[in-house]
């Protein structure tokens, strides 16, 4: 009788002896997805902030690089990825000085874009104003869009 109530209880014959460890593995991979969903904003420090656009002729990327320099930049393109390099220098402060808030981080950085489509490396440009890096990237031929006449 003590046999059937522990082994012939209901949904204790077939249970996993780890389920517990398995559904809290599965809560915590839950809470770190919504750290990295899509809309999830970087942590602050030296790694850029971007936004992408595209029209009928070029891509635009605009980059937030406060405190960079152009000399202290390397943007390379290929068939349809952009890569922005550098680095931020912070001047450092005096060994006496007491922080009370550090958020603005120095150092070097490196991102990858890649693009939705096809483009000209050789006729990219970019320019850098008020620390925000502006790089306009022209499509490719083959990826422009064709008006198409039907007869």
């Amino acid at each position: 009788m003590i046999y059937r109530r522990f082994v012939g209880f209901p949904g204790l014959e077939n249970r996993n002896p780890f389920s517990e460890i398995e559904n809290m593995r599965r809560q915590v991979e839950r809470l770190y997805q919504g750290f990295l969903s899509p809309y999830a904003r970087p942590a602050a420090g030296v790694f850029p902030l971007v936004n992408l656009t595209e029209s009928k002729e070029h891509y635009a990327l605009r980059a937030e690089l406060p405190g960079v320099r152009s000399e202290d930049l390397d943007i390379q393109a290929t068939a349809n990825t952009l890569t922005l390099a550098g680095e931020r220098k912070i001047p450092e402060e005096k060994q006496s000085a007491k922080y009370h808030r550090r958020e603005r981080e120095s150092g070097r950085f490196s991102r990858v874009i890649t693009l939705p489509g096809e483009i000209n490396p050789d006729k990219v440009e970019a320019s850098l104003v008020n620390g925000v890096l502006t790089v306009v990237v022209p499509k490719a031929e083959a990826s422009k869009p064709r008006q198409i006449t039907v007869r």
